[in-house]
């Protein structure tokens, strides 16, 4: 089986104060803090994000198929999965698919991703949206996270899979038709009643399989959309209380297909060799994996650990976050409406627009952003070599903020960056402050989309405070 070489984690930059909810709308809505993916992300930039992190860790293992996890999917009947491939750069060969429609598709992704005999990169990402005042919006959250799997045998990795287990029945608790922008939910109790008894068969058929008892697992994971269900369940476990994880519910809520992995990858950030990690799940059914962290955590290197992230951010209206998911509609711009990206060029300029690759002269060493045939420096004619430089960081040579441009969270603020090795690149900047952006700021590229007109989307890159690695 496969073994997690490499992990990457991705919070939103925004956080939604629960209070601001209980403020318009006249009502309690609980105490925390919800995160918020932007008006530019959607689950496939938070997944190109995440698994930008986790690839970063282990720069010398080469996917060779990806698996991408969503309960909401920015297209149908078209391979999300393919816009994460091309932003990752990753080779032709390496296979590209979705697993759409339910929180439970995060831990098949992942699943699959272990009894893979090739090395597989399995990207999970959500956002959780609900009613005004509903339950959902309140503890929903958005994030994502994304996992490298290879041969568990190699030294370089960091866990490795020691059970697994599942049960699954047929029940109605849950739903949301094709079209329907909210879920619907059956009476609580119903839920709870359905999940306890799967929860508690999966777990004790895992710790069977694993040959040890609840005690001996140093970390116990139990999440799934049904809080009550997943807290009977935990209870039920007969661990510790102290080995039960923080769900994160109070500060960033619950990412629904993205959550079991945020909080193993919370939890890998802390591992020691040879502690045991219980992902409990519960979606739809129970799915449970018992994983052995080994000697190679010591040196593991990550982006960003979760924890620092859920410390990070910046705050968001209750205002903005309706209008951002469509709930309070504004007056639309005074200006035509974008043209939707041509399908052919978008195609050509793929490495581009998508894995936002330059190219470097060969004569004089003079990079380019965006790619030319001609150097712009020695005039030389066909000697360029591509160069990937989404992950080179960046300094804001100038910018200006602009009032009069249309946006979903104004004013726009545009820069001009200069690349660290060469290279100058106008572009957006996103999830600032524009009172608080100076030059000789630092940044790097974000995967985003930048609008979506004639029903496609128009993903491209830009430019955010940096944040640490």
């Amino acid at each position: 089986m496969n073994g997690i070489v490499a992990y990457g984690a991705y919070l939103p930059y925004f956080r939604l104060d629960r209070k601001a909810i209980g403020e318009l709308l006249g009502a309690s809505a609980g105490t925390g803090t919800r995160s918020v993916a932007s008006y530019d992300e959607d689950t496939t930039s938070m997944a190109v994000e995440a698994a930008r992190a986790a690839l970063r860790s282990a720069p010398a293992v080469a996917p060779s198929a990806l698996y991408f996890a969503t309960a909401a999917p920015a297209y149908l009947d078209k391979t999300n999965a393919s816009a994460i491939h091309a932003a990752l750069a990753l080779d032709a060969r390496a296979a590209a698919f979705d697993m759409l429609g339910s929180v439970r598709s995060g831990a098949g992704a992942l699943s699959a991703a272990i009894d893979a005999s090739r090395p597989t990169l399995a990207a999970l990402a959500d956002i959780r949206t609900g009613w005004p005042g509903g339950g959902d919006e309140r503890e929903g959250g958005d994030g994502a996270a994304a996992f490298l799997l290879a041969d568990s045998r190699d030294r370089s990795v960091l866990a490795e899979p020691v059970a697994r287990a599942s049960a699954t029945a047929e029940f109605l608790e849950r739903w949301r038709l094709p079209g329907d922008a909210v879920s619907r939910q059956w009476e609580e109790r119903f839920g709870e009643h359905a999940y306890v008894p799967l929860g508690n068969a999966a777990v004790s058929d895992a710790l069977k399989q694993a040959g040890v008892s609840a005690a001996a697992v140093k970390s116990w994971i139990v999440t799934g959309p049904h809080s009550r269900a997943s807290r009977r369940v935990a209870s039920a476990v007969g661990a510790a209380k102290e080995t039960i994880a923080d769900d994160l519910a109070a500060s960033i809520g619950n990412t629904g297909t993205a959550h079991a992995g945020l909080m193993l990858a919370d939890a890998l950030d802390r591992a020691k060799a040879d502690e045991l990690i219980a992902v409990v799940s519960l979606a739809d059914g129970c799915d449970v994996t018992i994983w052995r962290a080994t000697a190679a955590v010591a040196a593991r290197t990550t982006a960003t650990p979760v924890a620092a992230q859920l410390a990070s951010g910046g705050r968001v209206s209750y205002a903005t976050f309706l209008t951002w998911r469509g709930f309070l509609p504004r007056e639309p711009p005074r200006r035509p409406d974008p043209e939707r990206p041509a399908a052919p060029p978008s195609f050509r300029a793929e490495a581009w627009k998508f894995a936002f690759t330059g190219s470097r002269c060969q004569a004089c060493g003079a990079r380019h952003v965006p790619p030319q045939r001609v150097c712009v420096k020695c005039h030389a004619v066909d000697r360029m070599a591509p160069e990937r430089l989404a992950d080179i960081p960046a300094t804001i040579a100038t910018f200006t903020v602009d009032r009069l441009a249309y946006s979903l969270s104004p004013p726009v603020v545009a820069a001009v960056i200069d690349f660290e090795g060469g290279g100058r690149f106008q572009c957006e900047l996103t999830d600032v402050d524009p009172g608080a952006v100076k030059i000789g700021d630092r940044v790097e590229m974000t995967f985003r989309r930048l609008f979506t007109a004639g029903g496609v989307h128009n993903y491209f890159w830009k430019a955010r405070p940096l944040r640490g690695r």
